[in-house]
């Protein structure tokens, strides 16, 4: 892979990351503790801001794990090993490559 293609994946994963950024902060709110005062909000809607709360708290954990993932992507990059299988070695194909720059796998491999 040369220089130019490394530079492309590599704005593609900033910018990536820079909105998992953008969207945790946006999700932070969702996240907060759900207060139970009985007279402000019936048990139906306590009920609701706390599968509420629960999803923003699955989704933030979701971008973390994406965020890991990204991350590992630009520090093999760094590292030379950008756009090589962690298994066998190969050349991960560029279409793959253009779907999830963060792949560590071919297709063979990750098919099992």
């Amino acid at each position: 892979m040369n220089e130019a293609e490394l530079d492309r994946f590599r704005i593609r994963i900033t910018q990536a990351m820079d909105a998992l950024e953008h969207d945790d902060d946006l999700g932070a709110q969702g996240q907060a503790t759900v207060t139970l005062d009985q007279q402000a909000v019936g048990r139906l809607s306590r009920m609701d801001a706390l599968q509420n709360q629960a999803m923003a708290k699955a989704q933030h954990s979701r971008r973390a794990i994406e965020r890991k993932r990204l991350a590992a992507a630009l520090a093999r990059i760094t590292q030379g090993e950008f756009g090589y299988c962690e298994d066998c070695g190969d050349d991960i194909a560029p279409a793959r490559l253009d779907l999830d720059p963060a792949a560590m796998l071919c297709i063979s491999c990750a098919r099992g």
